[in-house]
This record gives C-alpha cells, sequence and structure tokens, in this order.
C-alpha cells in the first residue's frame, strides 16, 4: 500500500480516494516528530489540510485500528463559518469510515434540537461553528470532558470575525492534557497569544511558500473608471469563460446589486451573502457544483471555506481590505495544483495605492487593460473553432439528420446558422471607457481630449453616485456610456466629462429636453473641471475646526 505508514482504516480510505501521494502538509503532520505534540500549522488554502488534520490526531482517536465507543467526543474541529464545517464533516466522514466513526456537525442555521438528539446519540468527532458550540456547551448538550483532540481551522480568521470569546470558552471546557492542533495561513499577534495558553511545546510547521502567495494563481489588476466597474466584471467573465467564477463584493447590497445584473444579462450566476438561509446556500453551492451555474457572487465571509474544485477565476470586484484578505480570497482558485486567475478591479484613483500593498506582500501582479468586446470576439471565434474541430460521436439518426440539412440547405447556410445559434447564448460584451481620470503621464485620458465638463444640481447630499448619474446623463443628452468620461460628485452638485465627438449632439439635446428636465428638477450647465471650480472659489464650504480661546475680555 502507498500509505503504509498510516493505520490501515485511513490508508484504505486515502486509497480509494485515489490518494497515491500526499501533500506537503499530510506528510509534514503525520512524521513521526509531530506524533502526539501539539501543532501550530500555517498551509495555503488548497494544500488538503483537512485530511492532514484527520491524519494527525488518529494516534489519539484509534485503537486497534478503530475508534471505540464514545459516549462523549473524543475529537473536537472548530471552523469559522458553517460552509467550511459542512465541509470538513464531509471529508472526516469519508476518512474514517473505515474505522467506525460517527461524525456530528452543529452548525449556525441548522436545527439546533436535531443537533442536540445528534449529540445525546454519542459522537467520536464534532465539527462546529464557534456560536453554535458554545450555545450547545452552555445548555449542556455538549460534553468535552473526554476531548482528546481540539482543531481550531483558520484560526486567524476566526479571531477576525470576533469569535475570542467563544474560543476561548470552548478550549477552557476541554481537558488538560488534550492535544491541541492550530491551523492559521497568518501568525498575527492574536494567533500566538492563543497558542501560548492553550498548547504546549508546540511543533511549528509551515508549508505556505513564504510570503510568496499561491504559486498556482496568477494575479493580475485592471485600472478602470468606476463607472465601468461592472463592465469590466461582464468583459473578464466572457473573456475567461470559467468553467466556475467566483466574485467578491464587500457588502449584501453589492451582491445583491451584481447578482441581479448578471442574470439580467444573462449569466448563469447565483449569490451568497449573510442574508441568505442555509437551505439557500446549500441550493447555490449544489448548483455550481452541477453545472446550472458557473458565477458565484459573493461576500468575503460567505465564501470563507468553500471548496469548489473547477473554480478557475476570482474577481476582486471591490477591493480586500489587506494582502491577507487578497490571498484567502484568491485561495478559492489554484487549488491542489491547478491554475488559476485571480483579478482584481481597481478604481483608477486607488491604483498607486494597490500597487504599494502587493509590492509590500511581494505578490507579483500583471497589470493589463481591460478586455475589449474586439477582444471577446476574437477569443469566441478561437473556442468555437476548437469546439467545432473537436472529434464528436454521431448515432445514425443524427448523421441523418445533418445529411437532410446539408442537402436543404447548404453547407454555408448551415455553417453560419450553427455560428449564430453558440453566439447567441452568450452574454454581449460591454464597451470600456477606459481607465476614467487622467493618464499615468497626468494628461487627459486617450479620447478625451479638448472635452467639456458639465455640472449637475445632484451631488453627495442627494445621495448621488456614478452608478445612477451615467445613465441619467446618457438619457437626457442621447449620448452613449462611452461619450462620458470621468464623474466627480461633491456634496451638492456633480460635475462630468463630455468628448468633444459628442458635445454638438449632447448641447443640442438638452436644449430639445431643457422643459422636461426643470419639470423634473434637472438643471445641467457648462463648467470648468471640478479642480478648477474648486479653486476658483466654488464648491462646498470648507469645514470648520473647534474654536480656540477667544482673545480679549469676556463679554458681559
Amino acid at each position: 500500500m502507498p500509505h503504509d505508514h498510516l493505520p490501515a482504516a485511513l490508508a484504505q480510505a486515502l486509497a480509494a480516494r485515489g490518494y497515491d501521494t500526499l501533500t506537503e502538509v499530510q506528510s509534514a503532520v503525520s512524521a513521526p516528530e509531530a506524533a502526539g505534540r501539539d501543532l501550530i500549522v500555517s498551509a495555503r488554502t488548497g494544500s488538503g489540510k483537512t485530511v492532514a488534520f484527520g491524519l494527525a490526531m488518529a494516534g489519539e482517536l484509534l485503537e486497534d485500528g478503530k475508534l471505540p465507543f464514545a459516549r462523549f467526543p473524543l475529537a473536537l474541529v472548530i471552523a469559522p463559518t458553517r460552509e467550511l464545517a459542512l465541509q470538513v464533516s464531509t471529508e472526516l466522514e469519508w476518512l474514517y469510515a473505515e474505522a467506525g466513526a460517527r461524525v456530528v456537525t452543529c452548525v449556525g442555521g441548522m436545527d439546533p434540537i436535531k443537533e442536540r438528539r445528534a449529540l445525546h446519540g454519542g459522537a467520536h468527532i464534532v465539527v462546529g461553528t464557534p456560536g453554535r458550540l458554545r450555545d450547545h456547551l452552555e445548555r449542556g448538550a455538549l460534553d468535552l470532558s473526554s476531548l482528546k483532540v481540539a482543531v481550531l481551522d483558520e484560526a486567524d480568521e476566526m479571531l477576525d470575525m470576533g469569535f475570542r470569546e467563544e474560543l476561548e470558552e470552548i478550549l477552557d471546557a476541554t481537558p488538560d492534557g488534550r492535544r491541541t492542533l492550530l491551523f492559521s495561513a497568518t501568525m498575527p499577534r492574536p494567533i500566538v497569544a492563543l497558542a501560548r495558553r492553550y498548547q504546549k511545546d508546540a511543533l511549528r510547521i509551515e508549508t505556505t511558500g513564504g510570503a510568496q502567495g499561491h504559486g498556482d494563481i496568477a494575479y493580475q489588476a485592471v485600472a478602470v473608471s468606476p463607472t465601468d466597474i461592472e463592465h469590466a466584471v461582464v468583459n473578464l467573465l466572457r473573456l475567461h469563460e470559467a468553467e466556475t467564477a467566483i466574485l467578491f463584493c464587500a457588502t449584501r447590497e453589492a451582491v445583491r446589486r451584481l447578482h441581479g445584473s448578471l442574470a439580467e444579462r444573462g449569466f448563469e450566476a447565483v449569490a451568497l451573502s449573510g442574508e441568505h438561509s442555509q437551505a439557500d446556500r446549500n441550493r447555490a453551492l449544489q448548483a455550481l457544483r452541477d453545472g446550472r451555474a458557473r458565477v458565484l457572487v459573493a461576500t468575503d465571509v460567505a465564501a470563507r471555506g468553500i471548496d469548489l474544485p473547477t473554480v478557475t477565476l476570482v474577481i476582486h470586484v471591490e477591493l480586500p481590505r489587506d494582502a491577507e484578505a487578497l490571498q484567502h480570497r484568491s485561495g478559492r482558485t489554484g487549488r491542489a495544483g491547478r491554475k488559476g486567475t485571480a483579478v482584481l478591479i481597481v478604481p483608477s484613483m486607488r491604483r498607486r495605492r494597490v500597487d504599494m500593498m502587493l509590492r509590500s506582500a511581494r505578490i507579483p501582479v500583471e497589470w493589463i487593460e481591460a478586455p475589449r468586446p474586439e477582444d471577446i470576439r476574437a477569443r469566441d471565434r478561437e473556442r468555437l473553432m476548437d469546439k467545432l474541430r473537436a472529434p464528436v460521436e454521431v448515432d445514425e439518426e443524427e448523421r441523418a439528420l445533418a445529411g437532410q440539412l446539408l442537402a436543404e440547405l447548404g453547407a454555408d447556410a448551415v455553417a453560419a446558422a450553427l455560428v449564430k445559434a453558440l453566439a447567441s447564448s452568450l452574454p454581449a460584451p460591454e464597451d470600456i471607457l477606459g481607465s476614467g481620470g487622467k493618464g499615468e503621464d497626468g494628461g487627459p485620458r486617450q479620447g478625451f481630449e479638448g472635452s467639456s465638463w458639465f455640472k449637475i444640481n445632484a451631488g453627495r447630499r442627494h445621495g448621488a453616485d456614478p452608478r445612477w448619474l451615467l445613465p441619467l446623463i446618457c438619457r437626457i443628452g442621447h449620448v452613449g456610456r462611452a461619450d462620458i468620461g470621468a464623474i466627480r460628485t461633491a456634496a451638492a452638485e456633480s460635475f462630468f466629462e463630455v468628448s468633444a465627438k459628442a458635445l454638438p449632439g449632447f448641447v443640442k439635446s438638452l436644449r430639445r429636453n431643457s422643459a422636461a428636465m426643470a419639470q423634473d428638477g434637472i438643471l445641467v450647465a457648462p463648467s470648468t473641471s471640478p479642480t478648477e471650480h474648486i479653486a476658483a472659489g466654488g464648491g462646498p464650504p470648507k469645514p470648520r475646526g473647534p474654536k480656540g480661546p477667544r482673545k480679549g475680555p469676556p463679554r458681559r
């Protein structure tokens, strides 16, 4: 057997799942020097760490190759999210199936009564999220007095999510002699403090490959105008046509908005955020696994721990808070030796900041232009030709139908109809305005030399932002999105740029629509650029600072 150094039950399970060799982290935790010791393990996402800690705790759980009868749990695995906990449970169930393991999962969003019944019936391994485990512990449903191994999976993320109090309460309820395995992608100070408190003589295992990020992930960055972010997402999806793609947003609202926009365009997309029930989340993930959906729009927390082997593209629609979050997000692709691409969509005014973040984290990135419609159509032609050139098996009925079509319509018409049918099933690419604002040399953006500025009586205090200003401007001026350049919002008004080519038609439309605009309370007028306007004394008043002590005698 290829894994003869492992317990027979686990070796058989690994062989049945096609594990010819162990990954680096799996080999490290099952080495003789790691046996029986507390472990601090840094392993990159997708390296097989669930199987790794399953192997690591075998020495404490198995007796004569089998799990003994257990009234109370022998092993506890704590994970930050429901999805990760469910995934861990699934992995441990097949790994310990031959050993007769009973695995119970306790996560938020599931029926707590059923979980308590399952715990009462006895379990060898309990997997759960911090909040739900603490709830069961306080209610007396979870007894940790017999625990031999405690595993903290993605401990850094649990602390980031504010679960320190729950983790400490749970670990304080475990026996002093238990073994503690701590898995964390990074080692910030809170993790170090946690390890010192709950571990003894811990062995440090580092398999992350340093600060180089994920070696199987190609990082790219696209600088676009803020008004073009959604268009860039559409074009990136169309350019790559990934089997599965994950799009990361910062808020539930952003997830909702982007998911709706993609679905409207014809993308097979599902959404995950904190507002979705567990049943909704399970349906979304199943749709991705069986191919009914190809795009997942999600927040960071919702997508934590999701393991979809077909993910080859990650798009950071809204920027992550730091380099660690970037790598956690990007780690949904490039897993287990597969190649993946992670693309950051960067508002042009934040390019320098993003560049500095990537350099400081030593993450190599390629800055690229946003895909243009012509780029996508060229890629579509390549994919179509590859698909048509691929050998196919046809039966006699299909061959007869093909012959009939050729005889009635001719080869040219059949080929044209086939191309049209395949092309019509794909969402149309979007026009991209460019990076927005000034170019790298400080001059006007390409295509907007000699442009004119206008102002509109809607600013931040009215809830205005470029996303809804752009369609309004296009409608009242009868111009296309490509004719509008930068949009700058101030407190009481907003400024926008009109290309020289579109200016005559824009002005003519304003005059024609002036009466209707006045009825709607919309006022548009020529202006200087926002910078010149403010320099000349326009714009909102400067904020007043706190008053200092008044000079002179007091007033009477």
